[in-house]
């Protein structure tokens, strides 16, 4: 006796739901409670100037490598919020799965695929309350300006594109080739795919948990040196 529509329905839903959440180190019962993460080591000199940090909003160019000396705690919880199947947006994935590796980072991933998809997307990583969503992908820049205003507590990491008037819980890192603001204005002038090195991809990833990890958040990290 085949089962009823309606069930095979829900089971068919559900398991597409779970289908975007994956995990590296995802053994971790992330219901559980979890201390508040710190930083594991010190930026080196050119990072920021902890004597003057930039305002919110403003944007600071680190020297190249001053980020490398930090890093997660193991078990570092990150939601990897992404759209897209284009080169870059590729490029930016591995680089984030590469760096959770590297580090012991518990990285979990939340994938729109559609359009209708990308505001409740975001409410998916809202729910598994992770210490740090890091956002890939120029469709979702839009969306998250409308949604990371009302969830303060939670930071956000966008790599390879920028919010126009971030929070102080939104951190990005971008660069000249990079730099899509969203609020329809389209494609900036400057856009270059090639820009998103596989170096380039992961020195952002690097540096925009350097600063998120060390609280200096809300800002945008030039990489324009490197």
């Amino acid at each position: 006796m085949h089962p009823p529509l309606r069930a095979v329905a829900a089971l068919t839903t559900a398991v597409v739901l779970a289908l975007p959440l994956t995990g590296c180190t995802s053994g971790d019962d992330w219901s559980r409670p979890h201390p508040e993460p710190t930083a594991v080591g010190a930026p080196g000199p050119g990072f920021v100037d902890p004597a003057d940090p930039p305002a919110p909003e403003a944007t600071a160019t680190p020297r190249p490598g001053s980020w490398t000396g930090v890093h997660p705690p193991d078990g570092y919880r990150v939601v990897l919020l992404t759209t897209g199947d284009d080169r870059p947006t590729k490029t930016l994935v591995k680089a984030v799965e590469d760096w959770a590796e590297d580090e012991h980072v518990d990285l979990r991933t939340v994938t729109a695929t559609h359009p209708a998809r990308l505001i409740p997307s975001i409410t998916d990583a809202l729910d598994l309350h992770p210490d740090l969503v890091v956002s890939v992908g120029n469709d979702l820049v839009d969306p998250l300006a409308t949604v990371t205003p009302n969830h303060l507590s939670q930071q956000f990491l966008v790599v390879g594109a920028e919010l126009a008037e971030p929070t102080g819980n939104v951190t990005a890192v971008d660069w000249s080739g990079a730099s899509f603001r969203g609020e329809g204005l389209g494609m900036s002038s400057t856009y270059d795919a090639t820009t998103f090195t596989a170096t380039r991809c992961a020195a952002a990833i690097r540096a925009g948990a350097a600063a998120v990890l060390t609280g200096v958040t809300g800002i945008v990290l030039w990489l324009d040196r490197h």
